[in-house]
């Protein structure tokens, strides 16, 4: 079943009937007044609006284009504990205690995903398992080194270090070196999960207005925000807006660099064939800067995902682009036809770990989750929750961490960060 209002993908062609059944707002005209208003229809403003109304919060959403339109409806669909900086690095930013708790709440990121796909009854073809692979062999020895950190120090038991013939044997290809096996990592259909935590939001008793795009707002104690069409008088605001964000929030916009990542489906493959390149049905993603990720579909296609650009266009050939770096890992796959390619804007920041601030007292943001969006966009929400309601503790932490604006603002962050990229890319193809 495909829906209106979306870019094509398989995601929009293979969602819940019953997720496009529950009925949004159309577009905002005229005003009404809210407690929170939410800027974004995303995991994190989603998640949030769901814990608000849950506290007793009435709650408005306003989203551009439609629920889960951005890279909530089109990414990978990963869902796996940790951050991208890596732990001892952490410890030197914010210290031991603070290290320790912002991973302790990478994992329950993850639990609270589980729990809110329980507790709603949310159909996303949820599938238990994330594998991590060395993609060269100079990667083995950290990669196996992260593996004991986390048993040894962090008591961390639910992942395990597996040598290149075990990759091998469950992926089908001598292509990696080594892996990391998350067990209590998932993965899962983004665009129903997201549909599913809106339709519970409304149920909640949110209004979400989709087609409203938001053009400017006012925070301070007469919090205001202005659609092209409509008025919400809000005493909180909450950014959500992740790479869409724009020219909206000067103060913040610097903090991120959106870019474009792309992925495949191919048609439907037999189940031998899966078995062979996925014996254990999990999600996997290899050690690359520019990172390949690639997992099974309930309906048995291989989704790929591979390749950047740092433009405001997308490549021509989606299909092309992406395939190159399927076809490396697996050439047998050179006669399978790829039914869907598209593409999708995330947000990253310099350190690679999410930027979480309060720029006014009744004004919070989150965002540049770097690839983590899933999991940690749907813990952002709840944060943002827990510090309207008073509870701050934890937004706190992750507000600590150091983020760093792109050099040069957002004038020039896009060609210092595509100087910056080609030489990753370089370092992946070549070292």
């Amino acid at each position: 079943m495909s829906v209106t209002g979306y870019e094509s993908s398989y995601y929009v062609d293979s969602v819940n009937r019953t997720a496009e059944c529950c009925v949004f707002n159309d577009e905002l005209k005229g005003e009404i007044s809210s407690d929170v208003c939410v800027i974004g229809a995303g995991f994190t403003g989603l998640s949030a609006a769901l814990h608000l109304a849950e506290k007793g919060y009435s709650v408005t959403v306003l989203e551009a284009e439609r629920v889960g339109w951005g890279a909530s409806g089109r990414n990978g669909g990963q869902v796996c504990p940790g951050h991208n900086m890596d732990h001892e690095t952490l410890m030197t930013q914010v210290g031991e205690f603070a290290a320790r708790a912002l991973w302790d709440m990478s994992v329950d990121s993850v639990a609270l995903v589980k729990q809110l796909i329980k507790k709603h009854d949310i159909r996303c073809d949820l599938k238990k398992g994330v594998l991590h692979v060395a993609a060269k062999k100079s990667h083995v020895s950290s990669m196996q080194e992260s593996v004991e950190h986390k048993q040894q120090v962090l008591g961390y038991e639910a992942i395990r270090y597996l040598p290149r013939d075990e990759v091998q044997s469950m992926l089908g290809t001598d292509h990696f070196y080594a892996g990391e096996y998350w067990s209590e990592g998932v993965h899962l259909h983004p665009l129903n999960y997201a549909l599913g935590l809106a339709e519970a939001a409304v149920k909640a008793g949110v209004d979400i207005y989709e087609n409203s795009r938001v053009c400017h707002y006012e925070g301070g104690k007469n919090g205001q925000v202005n659609t092209t069409n409509g008025i919400v008088k809000a005493r909180y605001i909450l950014l959500a807006c992740n790479g869409y964000l724009g020219k909206l929030e000067p103060r913040v916009a610097a903090k991120i660099m959106p870019i474009n990542n792309f992925m495949l489906a191919t048609e439907p493959l037999p189940v031998e064939l899966c078995c062979q390149i996925n014996r254990d049905d999990v999600a996997v993603a290899d050690s690359k800067f520019v990172v390949n990720y690639f997992r099974l579909s309930a309906d048995k296609r291989l989704l790929w995902g591979g390749g950047e650009n740092y433009s405001t266009r997308f490549p021509q050939d989606i299909r092309g682009f992406v395939r190159k770096y399927m076809l490396d890992v697996y050439p047998e796959l050179a006669a399978v036809k790829i039914d869907y390619a598209w593409g999708g804007t995330l947000a990253i920041t310099r350190n690679r770990m999410p930027h979480f601030e309060r720029i006014d007292d009744n004004v919070f943001v989150a965002q540049g989750y770097s690839g983590h969006g899933i999991a940690l966009a749907t813990l952002g929400g709840k944060l943002m929750a827990e510090a309207v309601s008073g509870s701050s503790e934890k937004f706190d932490l992750f507000a600590k961490v150091p983020t760093p604006d792109f050099p040069g603002g957002t004038l020039l962050r896009w060609p210092g960060l595509v100087v910056g990229m080609l030489y990753y890319s370089l370092r992946d193809r070549f070292f």
